[in-house]
């Protein structure tokens, strides 16, 4: 009876207590979908900020404060909720980095470094309160706020950085993009052949796709005179969002990537019934 007075009372509040894995099981269509979504969030922003910033921004702010919601009210994870938050999260924090550089009037350089500080401080941060990094361990409230605070200073991080390759080291996007889809290869070879720690290989991975789509995405969507393609930051947005929608609408048919729960996460509710934590 206190076990499920336990649960009951997890149940309650308008952000619930996690009784399941809140984010997917790695893949390659993640990977697949995640520098989709970095190529969007980039875009989209870009095409907001064509138009009234203040406006824009208010836009950029509204779609996190929605996708938040939605993956914090889940009790498991939903790909929709989850791919909605990440999308959210690449426009908003696009906009955050750029504001930086065009409002307060931190160079690239200086974002860059910002924004790697803040990442190796909430990494800290996290390690130091839960022991461990690992996304296979995300399956309390407390470590998917630490989970989607990473995310959000990695997109900060790749859009200041990819700007900073392509105009200050005068790279150009396309260039970028190259040389940042070169060094995901690092972690990745490292993971299958060099026996590179599964999680630093993640999040060394994760910290990349931010700058490889964005540079990808504003080669795309940049003039001519930027060193773009001039397709358009807004046909660059449409193009992607209407990919991910597929994809992901793919993954909540097929349930290909709901992680299978580890001892700890399967013993949690393990005197529970499942009519009662499934509800």
């Amino acid at each position: 009876m206190a076990i499920i007075g336990v649960v009951s009372s997890q149940r309650r509040g308008f952000f619930p207590e996690p009784i399941a894995a809140k984010v997917p099981e790695i893949t390659l269509l993640f990977w697949v979908i995640k520098i989709l979504t970095t190529c969007g969030g980039e875009a989209v922003s870009d095409y907001l900020a064509l138009g009234n910033r203040v406006i824009g921004g208010f836009i950029e702010t509204g779609l996190v404060i929605i996708a938040l919601v939605w993956q914090f009210r889940t009790r498991r994870y939903v790909a929709a909720a989850y791919w909605a938050l990440a999308y959210a999260i690449a426009i908003f924090g696009t906009g955050v980095s750029d504001a930086l550089h065009l409002f307060v009037g931190i160079p690239y350089t200086g974002t860059t470094l910002l924004w790697a500080v803040v990442l190796a401080l909430i990494f800290w941060l996290w390690y130091r309160t839960e022991r461990t990094l690992s996304i296979h361990s995300i399956y309390t409230r407390r470590r998917e706020m630490f989970y989607w605070a990473v995310v959000f200073a990695t997109f900060a991080l790749g859009t200041a950085l990819g700007d900073f390759t392509a105009t200050v080291l005068h790279l150009g996007y396309l260039a970028s993009g190259i040389m940042f889809f070169l060094i995901i290869l690092i972690p990745a070879f490292g993971w299958w052949r060099l026996g590179l720690n599964s999680v630093v290989a993640f999040w060394f991975a994760y910290v990349v796709t931010r700058p490889l789509g964005a540079s990808f995405a504003d080669y795309f969507g940049r003039p001519h005179s930027l060193s773009g393609a001039n397709f358009g930051s807004g046909r660059v947005a449409v193009i992607v969002a209407i990919a991910v929608a597929i994809l992901v609408g793919y993954l909540a048919v097929t349930r290909h990537d709901i992680q299978r729960p580890d001892e700890r996460q399967a013993g949690r509710f393990a005197t529970v019934s499942d009519d009662v934590v499934g509800r």
